[in-house]
């Protein structure tokens, strides 16, 4: 099955945003992508560079016309999109992942658990800690995790989501300057520890403050690259996966097998 993740640089326009994702979608389509899976806030340029309180007019809910765009597309194509956006919830705001499943419905929504508070990276400003925990969306295509950004440097999530029946994890990100060695080594060791597939759809394009390097890629459960790096400028990376080399790979390397949780409770107290 082949499965695509899109990067491109994003401008003010949030609605150009969204027409040119659905002209990329119709590439990754004509390439053969079940599954396809967009950069983190899709749509957005990259506003928690700082802190600005009329970014939060960027928000939106989950059943809006943006959303609503790509529910027509996943109905009309028979496919599956993970689609990353700044959601507005009521009176809270989170950075979170809407899935679009292949019958055009919300299956549901993944929520960033792992906020960061850095600088060009302010995002404590602007979202709330998820409050979904860690679900696996079953589709016709396999069983969907996903870790956005800084969620993939806490391995507890992608081992959450394994031990739950995730056949692949998607990790959209929102990175800059020369940090990519760092995001394919862990996503690689992520990977590996847990017998998985993992795609990463990173941002391209330059912005106010930020260089967004794309780089996007997907590796094996052997940690090997199967798809990637693509470059710096607007990609549609194309990778193949096969779920029932999973149980072939977790046999060879019965790591999961093998756990031993009761001698692993100490992390619930311990603290650095």
């Amino acid at each position: 099955m082949k499965i695509a993740g899109i990067q491109f640089a994003c401008s003010v326009d949030k609605d150009k945003n969204v027409e040119n994702a659905l002209r990329t979608i119709d590439a990754a389509i004509s390439n053969g992508a079940s599954i396809i899976c967009f950069q983190e806030l899709f749509n957005l340029p990259w506003f928690p560079k700082d802190r600005d309180e009329k970014a939060f007019e960027l928000s939106y809910s989950i059943h809006g016309d943006k959303v609503k765009a790509m529910r027509e597309k996943a109905k009309s194509a028979g496919i599956v999109i993970l689609l990353p956006i700044f959601e507005k919830d009521k009176t809270r705001f989170y950075n979170s992942c809407v899935v679009v499943d292949e019958n055009g419905e919300v299956a549901g929504v993944y929520r960033k658990i792992h906020v960061p508070d850095i600088s060009l990276w302010e995002e404590k400003f602007y979202f709330s800690a998820g409050d979904k925990g860690f679900p696996v969306f079953q589709t016709s295509f396999g069983k969907i995790g996903i870790q956005i950004s800084w969620d993939n440097l806490y391995p507890e999530g992608t081992r959450i989501l394994t031990l739950k029946g995730a056949d692949i994890i998607f990790a959209p990100t929102a990175c800059a300057f020369k940090s990519q060695h760092l995001w394919q080594t862990a996503i690689s060791g992520n990977a590996i520890a847990n017998g998985v597939f993992i795609m990463r759809v990173n941002r391209a394009g330059s912005e106010e403050k930020q260089d967004f390097y794309g780089a996007s890629f997907c590796v094996n459960p052997e940690g090997e690259l199967i798809g990637g790096p693509t470059g710096i400028a607007d990609s549609v990376l194309l990778a193949d996966v096969d779920f029932d080399y999973l149980q072939h790979i977790r046999r060879e390397w019965p790591l999961l097998r093998e756990r031993k949780p009761e001698n692993y409770k100490e992390i619930l107290s311990v603290t650095p």
